[in-house]
């Protein structure tokens, strides 16, 4: 069995979360990357689970040596994949990496660049864009402004689809973990 990156991303609302934490639940031998961070951290944040908390400098300096598989720096503040994290979670198990649209294609990019495993791509989308609006704005912890935001992108992120290897929809949790299941397996088996 292959140890594999396996990258899931979605429009927000989407339920990627939610399926994440169901299949670590259930597969030991997966592990979460974590990701680096300049921001704060937040109360009951850890170090090293939640995020790797670094200074903008190190962050900086990070980018530099290419220590990251992607990164994006947003309202003031660098968000990024460590590299050297991934690499090592690798070495005993398969690694799922939960990010944005944007971010995977980079993951993607960044390993073929330096002929790494070609990670492979899951988008999880909604049944439709009259349920992920319901969703969005059952979750009541935005605006109404940030969630007419978050929904004009969702197009845009669904449009990119076609840059995956896989999409899974969402209608059903316990069908979707076991459309997700069901491609690690052959993945890792392949």
């Amino acid at each position: 069995m292959k140890n594999l990156l396996f990258v899931i991303s979605g429009p927000s609302g989407v339920g990627k979360g939610t399926l994440v934490r169901l299949l670590m639940q259930e597969d030991t031998s997966l592990s979460l990357s974590v990701s680096c961070t300049t921001r704060a951290p937040r109360t009951a944040e850890r170090e090293g689970v939640d995020y790797f908390f670094l200074s903008r400098e190190a962050f900086l300096e990070r980018i530099a040596q290419n220590g990251f598989l992607e990164y994006d720096e947003h309202f003031g503040n660098y968000y990024g994949t460590p590299a050297s994290f991934v690499d090592e979670k690798l070495k005993t198990g398969s690694v799922i990496l939960e990010i944005d649209v944007v971010g995977a294609l980079k993951v993607k990019e960044a390993c073929l660049a330096a002929g790494r495993e070609k990670p492979v791509l899951i988008m999880i989308c909604p049944p439709d864009l009259k349920t992920l609006e319901r969703r969005l704005g059952g979750r009541k912890t935005e605006s109404e402004e940030q969630r007419k935001e978050r929904l004009a992108r969702v197009r845009y992120e669904l449009e990119q689809k076609n840059g995956y290897d896989y999409t899974v929809i969402n209608d059903d949790l316990q069908t979707a973990k076991r459309a997700l299941q069901a491609i690690i397996k052959k993945e890792r088996n392949a």
